[in-house]
């Protein structure tokens, strides 16, 4: 119960990260090099966003004219009802407001809406947002957003991480255009991957190899799994690793082909294949195994298994998407061997008591690399599984 708690609490804070305003503005401003028009006529809501300092808030309502926008609608999280408690203090903003209520400021959401100039300096920008209280504690699922999401065009947002699936689904059921903050490794949710495979989603403009800056609670401790740093404010920032952009909005990044080399070249100049004399085979995948992006062959028509991490490179025009290891979505590769009667071996030869059946639907290369755990049958075959990997192949020109 103890850990358990420990790793609620955790998430809590997890979902306690602000995007930084240059960040929004540089994958923004991608979406507008391809299409200057993306944003006009558009409402846009931008949920889970505490409006009072939001960045993303900030940054539409300072470009409202510029990009054309219709209408801006921002909503909020009420504090009561976060996981994660701070100590909360409302903003003068919201208590300068002639409708400022103390007894609805912790347990009800706000909502900020711009769509004119209101305070008659003939711009449109931060100074004219209005805002309310809502009626509820503004959570995405309620009702009053459902209703606020149907009437949005797009949805912009860092949603909670633990939250991502429930999210993405909630906007899907719409059929809305959006543009979400997330973690690389719902690439491989089952909720996601169907939407990559047929092209109804992609990552962003942006992506970060090294993960993403985001503003911290000032009390965050969690130092020995994230990297802190300081922004020139004094603001406390935390490094998330291995977090993308993920989106249905186009831009012109993901229709520029991958420069490759041959199979040969690749095994010949490629750094990272020193002393490999051919591309290994899985055991229970009809595909070879390319372990990086850049040594992606050109010249070979057969199914290869390529990192998740692939698809911030990926061109629909060059490569179909065939299906993922590890999430049933694979019916255009099929399995073609089952582990159940080997088991599992850490490197100094101990048995970890788990079965053969964990590594079923992975892919899995023949011997021992001598880092990580194996398994291995009666018989003494040994296969190790590679990280997950998703199946493609070149398309014909």
């Amino acid at each position: 119960m103890a850990n358990s708690n420990l790793s609620n609490a955790k998430n809590a804070k997890n979902d306690e990260f602000y995007t930084q305003y240059a960040d929004i503005e540089k994958e923004i401003m991608a979406y507008l090099e391809y299409n200057p028009e993306v944003f006009r006529n558009k409402t846009i809501l931008l949920p889970c966003d505490d409006p009072e300092w939001s960045n993303f808030t900030k940054f539409f309502a300072q470009n409202f004219e510029r990009f054309g926008l219709q209408k801006l609608i921002s909503t909020s999280y009420a504090h009561n009802s976060k996981n994660y408690k701070s100590t909360y203090q409302p903003t003068i903003f919201e208590t300068k407001a002639p409708h400022y209520d103390e007894t609805k400021t912790i347990v009800n959401g706000k909502i900020f809406t711009l769509t004119a100039d209101n305070s008659g300096d003939n711009k449109i920008n931060i100074d004219d947002l209005q805002w309310q209280y809502l009626v509820g504690d503004g959570d995405f699922r309620s009702k009053e957003i459902k209703k606020l999401r149907d009437e949005a065009d797009i949805i912009i947002t860092n949603p909670p991480f633990s939250l991502f699936r429930e999210f993405l689904a909630w906007i899907v059921a719409a059929n809305k255009q959006f543009l979400i903050i997330g973690n690389m490794n719902a690439i491989t949710y089952k909720e996601v991957f169907p939407l990559i495979k047929e092209n109804k989603a992609w990552l962003g403009a942006t992506n970060f190899n090294t993960g993403m800056y985001f503003k911290v609670p000032s009390d965050f401790v969690y130092a020995d799994t994230y990297k802190f740093e300081r922004e020139r404010n004094g603001e406390k920032v935390n490094r998330v690793p291995g977090v993308c952009w993920f989106t249905n909005l186009d831009h012109g990044r993901r229709h520029n082909p991958l420069p490759l080399m041959t199979m040969e070249d690749n095994l010949k100049f490629n750094k990272k294949l020193i002393d490999k004399e051919s591309y290994d085979r899985y055991d229970n995948y009809d595909a070879i195994e390319v372990p990086f992006t850049d040594a992606i062959p050109s010249d070979y028509d057969g199914i290869m298994g390529v990192p998740i991490s692939f698809l911030d490179k990926y061109c629909p025009e060059q490569f179909e998407i065939l299906g993922a290891t590890q999430r049933g979505c694979h019916d255009e590769v099929p399995d073609t061997k089952k582990y159940d009667d080997y088991w599992e071996v850490k490197q100094s030869g101990e048995k970890t008591g788990s079965s053969g059946g964990k590594t079923n639907e992975n892919a899995n290369l023949l011997g021992n690399d001598g880092k990580k755990n194996y398994f291995i049958n009666k018989e003494g075959r040994i296969i190790q599984s590679a990280y997950q990997r998703i199946f493609i192949k070149h398309k014909k020109q």
